[in-house]
């Protein structure tokens, strides 16, 4: 009879050590629209560019051994990586709470009083010598105020992990957007090159005609004008290429290796153009940003049920229990035993309001977050669309601009026969010329759009975090398992989800 009555109280213990006062949690629509605009309707369904790796959509050679360089060395993602870790040892020392803080004791004490504070008129001394275990303030969770702080901190924790992710695809985005800035500099600074070139053997040329009084000093003093603004752009587009050349060496956290694969041209970029748009409540919750502001949100929720837990009884137990004796050799002698059991409940009755203004903070902290976590899925859709309207923009100026350039570069050569023939001034001469430059270095921006809306796209709809498509880095592991090899390291295509503390469950909702 007595076990089943303590069989009994455990359970009811233990179901009281289960509940939560946490608000049933039920994630905010998203307030944007049901598909993104000018998004293929063909493309929609089963679509996740999220899944294409970055070695996949960026081909060149030298691009991919600088992004994983970058993932290795970059100071600002291992700072992420870092702040991760932290909120990850807070969220451990949070859960600790769980359980009873045991420590082990001994004590030892000497008393003495003086005579003429002695009941027996000489001076006495005493000692007492303790030693053993105690369990100290051990709360209860009753009403899962505990439990609704581990839940909040373990929210933190993959708030953060989310933040890391989101850096992790930032930089990815950043490395290639920044190699391709430097590859179109590199176009720049040769095309400022061969422009300088022709221009000094136009000067040449004009100097030698005016040499002999076929052109004037006018058109002289004109092309030697034109020379040294050439001299001035070379080295002006020079400076903004060392620039960008520093700015990867920062990206990517080192020296650039010597031995890396050679760059390829900035028109010959191997970057995947057809990125599949997909529906934004499939592309959206996939986003790390959106993700880590709703962890965020979820943590909010649980400070609400310890805020709710406040009002209710505290219930915590403080014990002892070992040996005790007033001389040190009789500590482990039988009948030293000794043992303390103290109890104690706290009962909030008047604290002046502040319990109800904790729980407004911590309701209004909650109806933030849900206006972040909004906020951040209007910001993550409206990225997404700006890169799918500005895709076909793109393409076209780009066409229209390589056209512009063909005509150009007849403009100029028909414009050189004609003065060298004598038939138009220099000046006709030097406008085409001077037009064919603008063009030309205007194409090479075009296409350094063309491919930046192109990295901006997939990191918009949540690619970078995979090092290869999903469906192909799952085969080449079967692959390497069923050979006995270890292939090459991958990016994980899945994150965990389980609680960071060694072989802890994950708080239940």
């Amino acid at each position: 009879m007595r076990s089943r009555a303590q069989a009994a109280a455990a359970a009811l213990v233990a179901s009281a050590l289960g509940c939560t006062m946490v608000p049933h949690y039920v994630r905010p629509a998203p307030p944007v629209e049901a598909r993104f605009p000018a998004a293929p309707e063909a493309a929609q369904p089963g679509s996740a560019a999220a899944d294409l790796g970055w070695r996949d959509v960026f081909g060149d050679p030298r691009l991919q051994a600088m992004v994983g360089l970058a993932l290795e060395k970059n100071r600002d993602l291992r700072i992420a990586t870092l702040n991760v870790e932290q909120v990850r040892a807070q969220y451990r020392i949070q859960r600790s709470f769980y359980f009873p803080e045991v420590v082990a004791a001994g004590t030892g004490s000497g008393t003495r009083t003086p005579a003429d504070l002695s009941l027996s008129g000489a001076a006495a001394t005493s000692q007492a010598w303790t030693v053993g275990g105690a369990v100290v303030g051990w709360e209860l969770d009753l009403f899962g105020r505990v439990r609704s702080l581990s839940e909040a901190a373990f929210e933190q924790y993959l708030a953060s992990d989310e933040a890391r992710r989101a850096a992790h695809l930032a930089l990815v985005a950043e490395v290639a957007t920044q190699y391709l800035a430097e590859r179109s500099l590199d176009d720049q600074v040769r095309l400022a090159r061969s422009t300088l070139e022709a221009l000094e053997k136009s000067l040449a040329i004009t100097r030698r005609t005016t040499e002999v009084g076929r052109t004037s000093e006018l058109d002289l003093r004109t092309a030697e004008s034109q020379v040294e603004g050439g001299r001035f752009n070379l080295a002006f587009t020079e400076e903004a290429r060392a620039r960008a050349g520093n700015a990867l060496v920062v990206l990517v956290g080192g020296p650039i290796p010597a031995d890396l694969p050679a760059p390829m041209a900035l028109d010959d970029q191997p970057v995947v153009a057809d990125l599949p748009a997909g529906v934004p409540s499939d592309v959206l919750v996939r986003r790390p940003d959106v993700l880590a502001a709703e962890h965020a949100l979820l943590a909010a929720n649980a400070q609400i049920g310890a805020a709710r837990a406040a009002f209710f009884p505290t219930v915590s137990l403080t014990g002892s229990a070992g040996t005790a004796s007033a001389e040190l050799s009789g500590l482990f002698l039988p009948g030293s035993e000794a043992w303390n059991f103290a109890p104690r409940i706290v009962l909030p009755i008047f604290m002046g309001g502040a319990l109800r203004a904790s729980l407004d903070v911590a309701e209004v902290r909650k109806s933030i977050q849900v206006a972040l976590y909004e906020r951040t899925i209007q910001q993550a859709f409206r990225e997404v669309a700006d890169a799918l309207q500005s895709r076909d923009l793109v393409e076209r100026a780009l066409r229209a601009q390589a056209a512009r350039v063909a005509a150009e570069e007849r403009r100029f050569h028909l414009s050189e026969l004609r003065y060298r023939s004598g038939l138009d001034s220099y000046l006709v001469l030097l406008t085409a010329q001077r037009d064919l430059y603008a063009a030309q270095a205007i194409l090479i921006q075009a296409r350094l759009a063309s491919l930046t809306n192109r990295v901006e796209l997939y990191r918009a709809l949540g690619g970078g975090w995979n090092e290869r498509t999903l469906g192909q880095a799952q085969g080449r592991r079967v692959v390497a398992q069923a050979s006995g090899t270890q292939g090459a390291s991958a990016s994980p295509v899945t994150r965990p989800r389980s609680d960071p503390s060694a072989g802890s469950p994950r708080p239940a909702r």
